[in-house]
């Protein structure tokens, strides 16, 4: 993999899934959960036996501010087409232009990141628990600079720009050339524990 970057949650972050899916053979990939009413940064309790409970689930939604700028922008649609259009085309216009970009924030916040007994869910990658390294918390500094000029171009992002902290997760499986996960979260602590307490 020559990079990889989330932005948005899509492209190049299936490759990492399925290369260290590939890699670790016998482990199988848990499908990402993103029920209505799951809690962000909610940590369930575990019981004895149980591989695929969940330990750790997350959903980056987008913050209140978002969903204001995507009511101005509709609100911009329906206010220029009114001086030629008339009233009704204009109201049309806030109509329409107000719910597609309600759309595109809440599609762009419906990411998640969890966390079960055997493995790591971020996004749209699935990655086994034997091809996980440490997971290191990552303040807002350190977080910038990682996601700027620290940055390696091979890593995994999945980067979400509203949320300043995130979990750094190396890649322990050699045959995978990405060295590590960046994942943004409002819960850095509970995160890198729920990763550094997998199964491996």
């Amino acid at each position: 993999m020559n990079s990889a970057s989330a932005q948005g949650g899509t492209g190049s972050q299936n490759a990492v899934g399925t290369a260290v899916g590939t890699a670790a053979g016998s482990e199988t990939g848990a499908e990402l959960d993103t029920g209505a009413g799951t809690e962000a940064g909610t940590v369930a309790s575990t019981g004895p036996g149980t591989r695929d409970r969940v330990a750790y689930q997350e959903t980056l939604r987008a913050p209140a501010s978002w969903w204001f700028i995507a009511f101005l922008f509709g609100l911009s649609l329906g206010i220029i087409p009114l001086p030629v259009a008339g009233p009704w085309w204009a109201l049309l216009s806030l109509v329409v232009g107000t719910l597609l970009s309600f759309w595109a924030v809440a599609a762009y916040g419906r990411v998640a990141i969890q966390v079960t007994g055997t493995t790591l869910n971020a996004g749209p990658a699935t990655l086994p628990a034997s091809a996980l390294g440490a997971a290191v918390t990552l303040d807002a500094e350190r977080a910038r600079a990682l996601r700027t000029f620290e940055a390696d171009p091979r890593a995994f992002l999945l980067l979400r720009s509203y949320v300043s902290t995130a979990v750094r997760v190396e890649i322990a499986d050699p045959a995978d050339p990405t060295p590590y996960l960046y994942l943004s979260t409002r819960r850095p602590k509970e995160l890198a524990a729920a990763v550094n307490a997998l199964t491996r």
